[in-house]
């Protein structure tokens, strides 16, 4: 996965930031539009006034695309995370995601949706969006254990990403409501911290200095 990371930041490498979040914006903003399954490569370059033959340089197509714009809506990424306390550090990861959560929730759902039909679409989300999130929120808990906060081998480790991912999705089916910073967080202390085994003590004291 990483020579493929590499090889994709190889190619884009040809356009300058600016060009790329242009391209990036209208990818979101067809998508929205038109949902992924009627978005096409020639929609995107005559809303961008780009070649098929650039887009086609830059990423291996419609799929890669997608996921590479997704990324660029997220204002900061996991492996940024580091507050001191795993507490604080779930927080965090909120409060970044919080950013247009409720806007792109139709959004997500759609892509949610479109995965499930298009394998291509799938395996890019999982290359650029998801494997690389999964590799910093390990290495975020296993800073937890390292502070003592969390004991190691604890099998709830490996199902936070899961935990997360439900409270986005229950929440609106349950209470009719978004999954909001304030329920994330109240969430994060009354499910994941205690499922975890944190110790409170330990967290509160991280957490103050």
């Amino acid at each position: 996965m990483q020579v493929a990371e590499r090889k994709t930041t190889s190619r884009r490498s040809r356009l300058t930031p600016e060009r790329e979040g242009e391209l990036y914006n209208a990818v979101i903003d067809l998508l929205r539009e038109v949902g992924y399954e009627a978005l096409t490569m020639d929609a995107v370059a005559a809303r961008t006034r780009a070649s098929k033959a650039t887009l086609y340089r830059q990423w291996r197509g419609k799929p890669e695309l997608v996921a590479t714009a997704l990324r660029s809506l997220k204002p900061g990424t996991l492996k940024e995370i580091d507050t001191g306390s795993l507490r604080g550090d779930l927080r965090e990861m909120v409060r970044c995601g919080e950013h247009n959560a409720e806007r792109d929730a139709d959004l997500l759902r759609g892509l949610a949706h479109a995965a499930h039909d298009n394998p291509d679409l799938q395996q890019a989300l999982r290359e650029l969006l998801i494997a690389p999130e999964l590799v910093a929120l390990d290495a975020l808990l296993t800073r937890a254990v390292a502070r003592g906060e969390i004991a190691a081998g604890t099998p709830a480790m490996h199902f936070v990403p899961h935990m997360m991912t439900g409270a986005f999705v229950a929440r609106p089916l349950i209470d009719a409501a978004h999954a909001d910073d304030a329920f994330l967080y109240e969430y994060i202390d009354a499910v994941i911290l205690p499922a975890l085994g944190a110790d409170p003590d330990v967290t509160a004291r991280l957490a103050v200095t």
